[in-house]
């Protein structure tokens, strides 16, 4: 359900919200991970991360 609150920027929607405490939990179960990861699973999973909140983001054209 849509609210009658407007939105004044992506940082209001919950789901912006949302992603960027999940890129905040990625990071910190990634710090866990044998070493040997580095360059592996740990980069895609933080990478992976970091794209949800950087798509939802708005991007201004020049």
């Amino acid at each position: 359900m849509i609210s009658e609150e407007k939105l004044q920027t992506h940082e209001d929607l919950s789901v912006y919200k949302k992603s960027l405490n999940l890129v905040e939990s990625v990071y910190k179960i990634t710090l866990n991970y044998p070493s040997d990861e580095k360059f592996g699973l740990i980069s895609q999973m933080r990478r992976s991360a970091v794209s949800v909140p950087s798509n939802i983001h708005p991007v201004k054209s020049l």
